[in-house]
């Protein structure tokens, strides 16, 4: 029977469709094989018909490393910085960011910025945030609005006895900053950028406004690039392994997708691609300096329980569709199968009686 083997540089386009992958086009050269391999019409090699999972996964390289690197400003009247967060500390809720003549300025969570004085009959998400945190802290009694009440006032009160400080029932960013959560301190001052960037250290004067840490996310996270084209590869959830630099395999998942496409740094390579962050199950498993290299294997679509052959074992069949060569009790023929999804160098079939374990002809 005349028919063309595919070898392993041909090309296949492939349609995701119904969660798995079909062929639906062939192209490249295809030249005629003979139909046997020797004498006694086997192939030269065979390999087994497996069953298993099958998942259609790509394997990026990425960065190790923080996000949302932002800057802390000193607030308040200014004055000399007698205390800093030391570089790589992690600041939680209600902790010391920097302390100004002694006096500390503490982390409070939130997206707005602490830029006014709060005090009885304020209104504002800024009110809200406060009383946020401090219901979180325990100083409750109010109801969490946007307006600064007398019930307020009382819990700020009880919030500053708990810090020795003067119990006034106002507050300002002379004693707290927000932030969206937990940060990490990269560095003192504005940092060293590629602004330039400035560093402070215990004794320099701290004014209003001006840049007293960096800080970034506290939890550690992967990011990498992938083309613009193969985007769907990593939607938000997507399932990923990360090996770190030491081996260790970590899961997590694809935790943002960039909404722009942008060309990269090399000159060689402007393709456009999109910014992936990845976060781990377990951040705290994470270890390693910043911005160490891993890779990541991408989960894809799985195909749960199914048989499959290497890809080098397809045959193109003269009237159409595709087939493998069973080779069984010494002899060999020719059987039609259904193609199913292509995946780490096998693809999945059915058809023509196929069952784990039977052997199918492969070049040698």
């Amino acid at each position: 029977m005349g028919r063309r083997r595919l070898g392993l540089a041909l090309l296949t386009v492939v349609a995701i469709a119904g969660g798995g992958v079909a062929v639906t086009a062939l192209t490249g050269p295809r030249t005629p094989a003979p139909d046997r391999a020797d004498g006694k019409g086997l192939p030269p090699a065979t390999a087994p018909v497996t069953r298993g999972d099958l998942a259609d996964s790509t394997q990026q390289d990425g960065t190790l490393g923080h996000l949302g690197e932002r800057k802390i400003n000193a607030g308040g009247p200014g004055g000399t910085l007698t205390w800093l967060a030391p570089p790589g500390s992690v600041v939680r809720r209600d902790e010391r960011l920097y302390e100004v003549d002694g006096e500390a300025v503490r982390l409070m969570y939130g997206d707005e910025p602490m830029y006014r004085t709060l005090r009885t009959g304020d209104k504002g998400k800024d009110v809200r945030q406060l009383e946020e945190n401090l219901a979180a802290l325990g100083y409750t009694g109010f109801d969490v609005d946007e307006e600064y009440t007398a019930k307020t006032a009382a819990a700020v009160k009880r919030w500053q006895k708990s810090h020795d400080l003067k119990q006034t029932g106002t507050l300002g960013p002379d004693r707290i900053a927000f932030a969206g959560s937990a940060v990490r301190v990269k560095e003192t001052g504005s940092g060293s950028g590629s602004g330039g960037g400035d560093r402070v250290a215990v004794g320099d004067r701290a004014t209003p406004g001006s840049p007293v840490l960096t800080v970034t996310g506290s939890e550690k996270v992967v990011s990498f690039k992938v083309p613009a084209a193969q985007a769907g590869s990593a939607k938000t959830g997507t399932r990923v392994q990360v090996t770190l630099p030491d081996g260790t395999r970590l899961p997590g998942r694809v935790s943002a997708v960039g909404r722009a496409a942008t060309a990269g740094e090399d000159p060689q390579d402007r393709t456009p691609k999109i910014d992936i962050t990845v976060s781990f199950d377990e951040p705290a498993k994470a270890e390693g300096v910043d911005q160490a290299p891993v890779t990541v294997d991408l989960t894809g679509t799985t195909r749960r329980d199914v048989l499959s052959v290497p890809v080098n074992a397809l045959l193109a069949l003269p009237d159409g569709g595709f087939g493998v060569q069973v080779v069984e009790d010494g002899a060999a023929r020719d059987v039609r199968v259904e193609l199913g999804m292509f995946a780490q160098g096998r693809v999945e079939v059915s058809g023509g009686g196929l069952r784990a374990g039977m052997k199918v002809g492969v070049p040698s």
